[in-house]
């Protein structure tokens, strides 16, 4: 790669790193800090901390000030360069979130408020599902450039070094979890606990989709007494690769063979007919598939 390449390769990734700071900016001030809404990150425990302190403490500054000995730490699990991009990203989101603080909290009085003009109270709950949605979109395109904003989303991409079975939503779930305990003691209100866990609820299933797809591909395990007709036939039709794996029956102890083949959600139904078209008998098992890479498939689950 050319050094011009390289150089535009960082300015794409610091570009969308602070375009996903900023959206996620606009969730905190807009949507979340005006209701007491902790969704769970140094976010929410920087709100908290916002309301105990009658606002002398800055919410921005606040989650900076916090994240330092977390950079100490990622610094040495993660390694230089990712370290680089999230200190970047927790530097332009404390600053977009301080900086716009004023406009952003006077921008939700007069949209939100205007257009619950007819209600008695402010629609909370519309509001934290709103917000963790923005959230999960800024926070998804940050992590999708190697990078975080630093608080629970930096712990959470630490231990999916470890529990690697564990998606980053899942692990922020449960990082997430003390911080909106925290909120409720601290507000001394469990519907707004419940508002934070909506929120954070809607955050975590956006990243997820952000990260790791929604348009999952179907891993398909066929077991049946004709596997190279079943095989040829979708070869033929379908344009998609089947591996044959040799299998045992545990009962009969006959040997079997196990085709394998991974194929677009769409095309299931057509897998379906052409197994049952040539054996009614066969044992087929599908399985969600969140990421696929080789032929046929470019790093998504999809055609």
């Amino acid at each position: 790669m050319s050094k011009l390449k390289k150089v535009l390769a960082l300015l794409k990734v610091y570009t969308f790193i602070t375009i996903g700071a900023a959206i996620t900016a606009l969730a905190i001030n807009v949507f979340l800090v005006p209701y007491k809404i902790a969704p769970g990150g140094l976010s929410g425990l920087a709100t908290v901390l916002f309301y105990l302190s009658s606002g002398k403490l800055p919410v921005g500054t606040t989650m900076l000030a916090i994240n330092i000995p977390l950079f100490i730490l990622g610094y040495k699990l993660i390694g230089r360069s990712f370290f680089i991009r999230t200190l970047y990203g927790t530097i332009v989101l404390s600053a977009i979130i301080d900086i716009t603080e004023s406009y952003s909290v006077n921008f939700a009085k007069r949209l939100l408020i205007n257009a619950d003009s007819t209600a008695s109270t402010p629609d909370i709950l519309l509001y934290s599902i709103i917000g963790g949605f923005i959230m999960g979109i800024g926070v998804g395109i940050v992590l999708k450039m190697e990078a975080t904003t630093g608080g629970t989303e930096l712990i959470a991409k630490l231990l999916n070094k470890t529990f690697k079975g564990m998606t980053i939503g899942q692990l922020l779930l449960w990082t997430d979890a003390v911080v909106i305990l925290f909120a409720i003691i601290a507000f001394d209100s469990m519907l707004i606990g419940l508002y934070s866990l909506v929120s954070l609820f809607v955050t975590i299933k956006v990243i997820d989709a952000m990260v790791e797809g929604i348009d999952y591909a179907r891993a398909i395990f066929i077991i049946s007494e004709y596997p190279d007709k079943i095989s040829k036939e979708i070869l033929t039709s379908l344009d998609r690769g089947v591996t044959e794996l040799s299998g045992k029956g545990s009962y009969t102890g006959n040997s079997k063979n196990v085709l394998l083949c991974v194929v677009d959600r769409t095309q299931v139904q057509e897998v379906k007919k052409i197994v049952q078209s040539i054996d009614k008998n066969a044992f087929i098992i599908f399985a969600d598939v969140r990421e696929v890479l080789g032929e046929g498939f470019n790093g998504v689950a999809k055609k």
